[in-house]
């Protein structure tokens, strides 16, 4: 049975009414132990501030969210992703995060080219790792859910994500997140593809059955569709210790909610089905 030793809290599951000083304090006084902020609430509240926040509070902090979003239609556009991606990677590496998640990128607007975007995600993961791997940060490449193909990931399975990092190797790993890879047939043989060395982030939440919006209505633990601790077993079977991140958009739902009713429920859900 999972316990808060493993759990962290993706800021973007209390996001909507709190701010990251807020939110931090909220974490650490709920007792638990590792955050993962996205990157807009490090640069409104400035980095080296969040650093000391974190560090005084004695959290750590399981990936920063998020770099990625490769593909564009121009040479300027291409550089300007790259030379994005590279803050983040300072960023990952200030906060001493466990990996900077990828969240690859969709389709650049007007186009309708799917393998040059892919292309260009594969190029920009390998320029990137090339300024990550002597700073230490680990890359977790994150494939979403196909829905998002458009204009989020043109990657959308692990088994997609894996062959990029067979392809670009030098350390690059995935990020699983139980919402975008649940519905999966091979997930289980992609995952034990993965391994200990290439599973760098887990996260939680649920996929419901009756979904209202594709993006801002994700469930609790325990209130959808994905049997959460059967994938987890096949996580931890190939050996990964790391943190249990929830991370789950709710306009309607959890965002409306007092910040210390949604991490208890958290450390219950993660607790009781998880």
């Amino acid at each position: 049975m999972p316990d808060i030793s493993q759990l962290s809290i993706n800021t973007a599951t209390v996001r909507a009414r709190y701010s990251l000083p807020e939110i931090l304090e909220a974490v650490a006084r709920n007792g638990i132990p590792a955050v993962s902020p996205w990157r807009d609430q490090i640069a409104e509240t400035g980095l080296a501030e969040t650093s000391r926040q974190i560090r005084d509070l004695g959290l750590k902090v399981s990936g920063v969210c998020r770099g990625g979003m490769f593909p564009a239609s121009t040479p300027e556009g291409l550089a300007a992703a790259l030379e994005d991606n590279r803050r983040a990677v300072d960023e990952a590496a200030e906060l001493n995060a466990d990996c900077l998640v990828l969240v690859c990128g969709g389709l650049p607007e007007g186009s309708r080219d799917l393998a040059a975007a892919r292309v260009q995600v594969r190029d920009g993961i390998a320029a990137l790792n090339d300024y990550a791997r002597p700073a230490g940060v680990k890359l977790a490449i994150e494939p979403l859910h196909p829905m998002y193909c458009g204009d989020r990931s043109v990657v959308s399975t692990l088994g997609q994500a894996l062959d990029l990092c067979d392809e670009i190797g030098g350390g690059i790993g995935v990020a699983a997140d139980i919402y975008h890879i649940w519905w999966d047939p091979e997930l289980e043989a992609q995952i034990a593809r993965a391994g200990k060395d290439r599973l760098h982030a887990w996260h939680i939440c649920d996929f419901k059955r009756e979904t209202k919006d594709l993006l801002l209505d994700r469930g609790m633990m325990g209130d959808g569709l994905a049997d959460i601790a059967m994938v987890r077993g096949w996580v931890e079977a190939q050996g990964y210790t790391g943190f249990h991140e929830v991370e789950i958009f709710s306009k309607d739902d959890w965002w409306t909610r007092d910040i210390d009713e949604v991490l208890q429920t958290c450390i219950a859900r993660h607790r009781e089905v998880c």
